[in-house]
């Protein structure tokens, strides 16, 4: 930036009042679905929502899907006084005015308007950013996908928040940006810090595959220079921002006492991704992903990286990877992850005696390696984050329309293609093993042939995000943190909650709004795919009855709540059954195409 003004160019009103627009809807759709908000009909096909002292209405055209899914149209939305005066739409009065109805507090309300103020100029950025059509996408490569998307998290208003950085590390450091960023190596001593690694890695082969010999003696020269040894430190590549913003203020004590000693940036470029704490070396595309700490907030959760929490990571992803392998039903859906394989942090002693578990205090300094999926691609294969299927672009077009449109596939066919790459791992491991994901569209990555069609799913973001609901499992001690105690009446809600809800809900309502696939047509070939999978495995006709696929209904999960009630630590990671809000039932879309008992 050669002038300040130039930071905030992309802040337009022509930008700004669309950014806005474009939060309104998402957030009448979504808090209507959570039951926050209750359209009602004034004419035919047209609502009104009024606020908390009936001072206020808007109105805008609209429909109901499955799963009581809103589709609205951006662009009918209108605010009016009761005085009949037409108003601007104004994403931060909006919420101010539904603060009751939202149960926004007035501890939580600020916070929450400061995160919707970094959600709006975030999507004002991309407004103001040449991007590509869905179709143009749709033919791109791996990161230009991944750094395309619009939208973000599909159920959160709020989904941009990333309280912490400025508009400058906004520019450097975003996904959406497309910035090249080289971490920051840090040497921390070994009496303080803890690696990790799974059975086939150790520590010296890991950083000389991703730092290589000569930056190696450059870091080793440096600590010579200092009268101190290589052979004492373990090295930490660190988000930049978190260098400069905490670690060098929070950690200077041990900056000072030279246990922490910083070698600067690496020599590999790194692209952040959809998560922003993860990085994909641009470098070198078949290195490891880089996980790191980053004391920003976003979305519900400081997201900090705990030491303690990594240590296990390798061997939770080595038991997975390992029950992947053995499982002839996984194996044959081509299902795999790309495993963590190693991790290392740093064990501040005096905040270590000071704060209470869970504390952002404890989470400032670790990092892990995660396998790129780049070496598993086979000749004429792609990567796309699934998270794509959700892309639309400026002028409305489907990245999932125009895959199919490429595909050369019936909609239906392509559509079953994918749900037998992702739904039946899904399902299989939780029926075969009480195994859970969180596979929302950031956390898979599909494998796309040349024409675009599914040939598998790779998942990602395992230690933190599965858990096993079967108290008799018998895991290995190392394993052990991913056991979690889930009353019998909420295990499938996993899935009705993450996979149905969470996304195939937007799906649907993209497919069967733009008139590539109806709605009946969509859920009756999700059936048929839970209903053939049932039949391939009939050992587990019992676990089928106990947990209903075909249940009429399922309890409705709400995400904004829980981030409009604690927007800072959205839930208790020790307990984040016990931390959901379900709000009454929704209608199973698939219940009315269940088999009929006894058929083959």
């Amino acid at each position: 930036m050669t002038h300040a003004a130039d930071a905030v160019a992309h802040l337009t009103p022509d930008h700004w009042d669309r950014a806005n627009r474009l939060l309104v809807r998402k957030g009448l759709a979504e808090f209507a679905h959570e039951c926050l908000l209750e359209p009602e009909e004034i004419s035919d096909g047209r609502y009104a929502v009024r606020n908390d002292d009936n001072s206020v209405e808007y109105r805008f055209t609209g429909r109901q899907l499955s799963l009581e899914h809103w589709h609205i149209d951006a662009d009918s939305i209108t605010r009016h006084h009761r005085d009949g005066t037409q108003l601007p739409l104004d994403a931060l009065e909006f919420f101010i005015e539904l603060r009751q109805a939202l149960g926004l507090s007035d501890e939580i309300l600020p916070v929450y308007l400061e995160e919707i103020s970094s959600t709006l100029s975030s999507t004002a950025y991309k407004l103001d950013t040449r991007q590509r059509s869905a179709a143009e996408l749709a033919r791109s490569g791996f990161q230009d996908i991944e750094t395309g998307m619009t939208e973000g998290h599909p159920c959160f208003v709020a989904n941009n928040g990333r309280l912490g950085f400025d508009i400058a590390e906004y520019r450097a450091y975003a996904p959406e940006t497309g910035a090249p960023v080289h971490l920051i190596w840090l040497a921390a001593r070994r009496d303080r810090s803890t690696f990790t690694a799974s059975d086939d890695l150790d520590y010296d082969t890991l950083m000389r595959a991703e730092l290589g010999e000569e930056p190696l003696r450059r870091f080793a020269g440096q600590l010579a220079d200092l009268g101190l040894d290589l052979a004492d430190y373990h090295l930490i590549p660190v988000h930049p921002w978190q260098w400069w913003n905490k670690l060098t203020v929070t950690f200077a004590a041990e900056v000072a006492r030279r246990h922490l000693v910083c070698l600067g940036p690496g020599d590999d470029a790194h692209l952040a991704q959809q998560s922003i704490r993860t990085f994909f070396n641009t470098t070198d595309p078949s290195k490891h992903y880089v996980k790191t700490a980053l004391s920003v907030l976003n979305m519900g959760f400081m997201r900090g990286l705990s030491a303690a929490y990594m240590q296990a990571t390798p061997a939770i992803n080595d038991w997975l990877a390992d029950l992947i392998a053995k499982d002839e039903v996984l194996t044959g859906a081509g299902f795999s992850i790309i495993r963590e394989r190693a991790a290392v942090g740093y064990r501040h002693e005096h905040y270590e005696a000071a704060a209470p578990k869970g504390s952002p205090y404890l989470k400032m300094l670790a990092a892990l390696w995660r396998e790129s999926p780049v070496p598993q691609l086979q000749p004429g294969e792609r990567l796309a984050t699934m998270a794509s299927l959700l892309h639309t672009d400026h002028d409305g077009g489907s990245f999932t329309a125009a895959l199919i449109a490429g595909s050369g596939l019936a909609p239906e066919v392509w559509l079953r293609r994918y749900l037998d790459a992702y739904l039946t791992p899904v399902l299989h491991s939780f029926y075969a093993y009480d195994l859970v994901f969180m596979p929302h569209g950031e956390n898979v990555i599909l494998v796309l042939d040349e024409q675009g069609i599914p040939q598998r799913a790779i998942f990602k973001d395992i230690a933190e995000e599965i858990a096993v609901m079967d108290p008799d499992a018998v895991l290995p001690s190392a394993v052990e943190r991913i056991r979690a105690d889930v009353p019998e009446d909420m295990k499938l809600l996993s899935i009705f909650t993450d996979v149905f809800d969470c996304f195939l809900r937007f799906l649907n309502g993209i497919l069967s709004t733009d008139g590539t696939l109806d709605e009946d047509l969509f859920w009756s070939t999700v059936a048929a795919c839970v209903a053939d999978y049932q039949r391939s495995v009939p050992h587990l006709a019992d676990k089928f009855e106990r947990y209903d696929m075909f249940a009429d209904r399922f309890g409705r999960s709400c995400l904004n709540r829980l981030q409009l009630r604690n927007n800072q630590q959205m839930v208790d990671l020790q307990d984040p059954a016990g931390a959901l809000q379900l709000i009454g039932t929704l209608e199973n879309p698939i219940a009315r195409f269940a088999p009929v008992r006894g058929e083959s």
